[in-house]
């Protein structure tokens, strides 16, 4: 689904904005995130070294706003009747992920970012430490180095696997 929500994107888009652009945004996105924005950037051609500084700030940005205001945000939009069915299944989903993150706290919420697999990330990460109590002291390095841990794996998917199966 990422994959084809990044094609769409870049397909779409790539006349009207410029690709770095356009990474940096995919990179901020829930769902996309980094994983994505390096996605996107191998298929705009972008160079690595410019596309992980590209996707990492643009995926670090939302996170102290995700710890230091979702709560907040999503108790203001239960009190609606439109959005309460969508925060709360947005709750369900990140709680049902959280028992390991629960348990190991740091290691937890390292290996949930940065193992990229569909349904996890920085978005989702950030949300079940902010659902869990977690400070946004605590909350962040171990956000920020599973970050770190899907930039590398991701680079390798976008850039030198393609790079290796083009060389057989």
């Amino acid at each position: 689904m990422a994959e084809a929500l990044v094609n769409w994107f870049t397909t779409v888009f790539a006349d009207m904005l410029p690709g770095e652009f356009l990474v940096f945004l995919i990179s901020m996105l829930p769902i996309l995130e980094l994983r994505g924005g390096l996605i996107a950037a191998a298929l705009l051609g972008i160079p690595l070294a410019e596309a992980v500084c590209i996707c990492f700030i643009g995926n670090l940005i939302p996170i102290p706003f995700i710890l230091l205001l979702i709560r907040p945000v999503f108790r203001w939009l239960k009190k609606t009747s439109l959005f309460r069915p969508l925060v709360e299944r947005l709750e369900r989903k990140a709680m049902g992920k959280s028992d390991t993150i629960r348990r190991y706290e740091f290691w937890g919420l390292l290996i949930f970012v940065g193992i990229p697999l569909p349904g996890t990330g920085v978005w989702t990460g950030a949300l079940i430490a902010s659902m869990l109590n977690i400070s946004i002291k605590r909350a962040m390095p171990p956000l920020v180095l599973g970050m770190g841990m899907a930039t590398v794996i991701m680079c390798f998917v976008s850039y030198f696997l393609p790079w290796l199966l083009g060389n057989f």
